[in-house]
């Protein structure tokens, strides 16, 4: 995958991002030194530039499931309270210093219990670590809001225990919850009391949907669990058709489609209507499989037809990617501006797990001003 030149003006952009794992965003070098420091073994190398390539190498599979065992190093170095609390702030100084103004990060906590610790410490020292790294962000010129989604494994059988912990915590951090994990074989409705136990507690959640698995993932997702974003969500182009064909059948032409010659399914038309967004990851879909290339990737039509399309960098690390890496390609790939640049990151500000007040303030007061201080509209 190519490595773009980011501009200037991409860099300074402010920037809100939505799908970012806390596990899938570590330094090289932490990860060595959290690993020398636990005794953790098995790290393929020792030297933090050779470990962040082989992270991209080893993600860059085209299969989401070989994409996930990339986890297995970073998890296992983040099972004590100190290592958790590190990676937390280290993670939001690096993505305040990027001109992210907003994010929300997400992890599974039952993840994190191999070292002892209880759910409820795990939250706690990821919110401590948030804590610090927003302070050291703002003294550094770079100020961040941060809120926490609470994602319980899909595979698993925790989803309930782990939406309850969102309720607990959403006045201390958290903002909401999620499930993740390989889609095929593990639909969301296996988490169904969760959803609506949450539903119950007007709490939000978004869900992994239409990444790997296609249009039943989503329709599951939206219509059983009522999830207010999709995580991805990338393949409900599965219910578009490009003139007499099925989108996909050609993709170069696909990506390039007039959006007169686009008919919708019924599906693609609910989830625009509605509003409900995309949290649609580039670099990202393209390693596992979910989009041929940048180039390609739906993104650029989706946009076009309007529907609620964020960007976001789901796991930097493993792209070895920045959401002003994800900004530039599509203005180098896709020849977008600073004004659809600033569509999407109103879009993702409009669709954050924070209240209204909130939302509108960081749209008014830095987004919309960021952007018309760089000559955009």
């Amino acid at each position: 995958m190519s490595q773009p030149v980011i501009s200037d003006l991409v860099r300074r952009a402010p920037k809100v991002l939505l799908h970012d794992h806390l596990d899938g965003g570590l330094r090289p070098a932490t990860v060595i030194e959290l690993a020398e420091a636990s005794g953790y073994q098995g790290l393929p190398t020792h030297d933090a530039e050779q470990l962040g390539t082989w992270f991209r190498e080893a993600a860059d599979s085209g299969s989401l499931v070989r994409y996930l065992e990339t986890f297995d190093h970073t998890v296992g170095v983040m099972q004590t309270a100190d290592a958790l609390a590190r990676v937390a702030s280290e993670c939001a100084q690096d993505l305040a210093a990027d001109g992210v103004v907003y994010a929300e990060l997400r992890y599974a906590p039952e993840q994190h219990l191999a070292g002892g610790l209880a759910l409820d410490e795990v939250v706690e020292a990821v919110q401590h670590g948030l804590d610090e790294g927003t302070r050291l962000a703002a003294e550094a010129g770079h100020p961040i809001r941060v809120g926490t989604l609470l994602t319980a494994m899909r595979h698993a059988a925790n989803g309930l225990e782990i939406a309850r912990l969102v309720v607990r915590y959403r006045d201390a951090g958290a903002v909401g919850f999620d499930i993740a994990g390989a889609e095929a074989g593990f639909p969301p409705t296996r988490h169904l009391d969760a959803f609506e136990y949450l539903r119950r507690e007007n709490a939000h959640f978004t869900i992994h949907a239409g990444e790997a698995f296609g249009l039943p993932s989503i329709w599951e997702a939206i219509q059983w669990c009522g999830a207010d974003r999709l995580g991805h969500g990338v393949r409900i182009v599965d219910d578009l058709r490009v003139g007499s064909r099925p989108y996909g059948t050609d993709v170069e032409a696909d990506a390039a489609a007039d959006v007169r010659d686009v008919t919708m399914g019924r599906l693609a038309a609910y989830v625009r209507d509605k509003r409900i967004p995309l949290e649609l990851c580039p670099s990202s879909n393209v390693q596992t499989g979910a989009a041929p290339s940048v180039a390609a990737h739906p993104i650029g039509l989706l946009r076009r037809l309007g529907f609620r399309v964020t960007v976001n960098t789901d796991n930097r690390l493993m792209s070895g990617t920045s959401m002003s890496r994800e900004m530039q390609l599509l203005v180098d790939e896709l020849g977008w501006t600073l004004d659809d640049l600033r569509w999407v990151t109103v879009n993702a500000m409009k669709s954050a797990f924070i209240g209204f007040d909130e939302r509108l303030a960081l749209i008014e007061d830095v987004v919309k001003p960021g952007y018309r201080a760089l000559g955009g509209s």
